[in-house]
């Protein structure tokens, strides 16, 4: 029994020897492709959203009740044009009261000024006549103590009555804060107050209220994210194509305004680990009147250009061993038999990749399929798949 298992092994061994050595002369069907010249582009893609180029939240300088708004969420706005306003009582009464004080100082400073004139010619008189011997000494110093006491309290007074006057104007430009005003040209993209509320001003530790966002939409730009691997080639000045989910027939030109330095960590969808990604800004050009804020975008960088690169599909790239290191390069075609041949290789398109070293214009690669290309090896016997070719073209 155990004589008739080795010997059906050994038969199954000889038939995959045989099976292997038959397909090993046998040649691979594969589509091929010439090695040529033409414009090459490289470029790099990242997601985001539409937003206005000027985008002004604003926010109140102070407190209070709002009593009066003069927008409504969509309308067209001018620079200096009414927005809202807060109440403005309280902020009345305050500069009242700033400049009842100022006046009553300015009072005081009056008399001050009388009492002054009285005790410093008091003080010059009992001077001459203390030299003369003709009041006592005691005299003379209380009239010096008078008359140095009106120049303090005068100088006191005046003191006063610039705080008085920065108060006053204090008060006056918080009543001005009462009113506000659009700072830009633009449309209100959002009201986020009504009559009645209440505006709070921010602190250190909480923010104050938006009341509405002005923004000018006739300048907008994407604001998308780069993947860490494709942004050392992403620079000032680059041109790029923008494209949005709701206008999908249309294509925006732009060029690149804002390379961001600081990464932002996202969770990959079917991993635990973090994907860095860079923020990048488009300043979109020509007629953006359709484009909302808001609006989802796909950025499309031109990062480099070849105007005769020598090309080849990037099916056709593979990695050999060669003295235990990973070789990139392609097969060649040649008198029926793949020839590995390595290569270096420059920018990459869409489908193609530049070859800058090992090729030569002319030459014949083999582009596919990828189940033959997977296991093809160097020397093996080739031929042009017609049927590849008609499903592919001719190629």
């Amino acid at each position: 029994m155990k004589k008739i298992v080795i010997g059906a092994i050994v038969i199954l061994v000889l038939l995959l020897i045989g099976l292997n050595l038959k397909k090993s002369n046998n040649s691979f069907e594969v589509r091929i492709k010439k090695v040529e010249k033409k414009e090459l582009v490289a470029r790099v893609e990242g997601t985001g959203e539409i937003k206005p180029r000027k985008n002004v939240e604003i926010s109140a300088d102070i407190s209070g009740k709002i009593v009066k708004i003069g927008v409504k969420e969509g309308n067209k706005v001018k620079k200096g044009q009414f927005l809202l306003r807060i109440d403005p009582a309280f902020y009345k009464a305050d500069l009242e009261g700033a400049k009842a004080l100022a006046k009553a100082t300015e009072a005081e400073l009056i008399q001050a000024e009388s009492n002054y004139k009285v005790a410093k010619e008091s003080y010059e008189r009992a001077n001459e006549l203390y030299k003369k011997g003709i009041i006592s000494k005691e005299e003379h110093s209380k009239a010096e103590s008078n008359y140095k006491g009106s120049i303090s309290t005068l100088k006191s007074l005046e003191f006063k009555i610039e705080e008085a006057k920065a108060s006053m104007r204090s008060a006056a430009e918080r009543l001005k804060k009462t009113i506000i005003t659009s700072p830009v040209n633009g449309v209100v993209t959002s009201l986020n107050v009504e009559e009645g509320e209440v505006a709070m001003i921010g602190t250190m530790n909480n923010p104050g209220t938006v009341l509405l966002t002005v923004a000018d939409l006739s300048v907008m730009e994407a604001e998308a994210w780069v993947d860490e691997t494709d942004i050392v080639k992403v620079k000032v000045g680059q041109k790029a194509k923008v494209t949005v989910d709701a206008l999908p027939d249309v294509e925006f030109k732009g060029e690149v305004i804002e390379v961001g330095n600081s990464a932002q960590a996202s969770s990959a969808l079917a991993s635990t680990e973090q994907v860095k990604e860079y923020k990048v800004v488009v300043l979109i050009e020509g007629d953006v009147s359709q484009l909302k804020p808001g609006l989802t975008a796909t950025v499309n960088i031109q990062v480099a250009k070849r105007e005769a690169a020598l090309t080849v599909p990037i099916s056709s790239i593979v990695v050999r061993k060669r003295e235990g290191k990973e070789i990139e390069g392609v097969f060649i075609a040649r008198n029926g038999v793949a020839k590995f041949q390595p290569i270096k290789k420059g920018i990459m398109g869409e489908m193609e990749v530049e070859v800058k070293e090992g090729l030569k214009e002319g030459d014949v690669v083999i582009v596919g399929p990828f189940k033959t290309l997977r296991i093809l090896r160097d020397g093996q016997p080739v031929k042009p798949s017609r049927t590849l070719e008609k499903k592919h073209g001719g190629r």
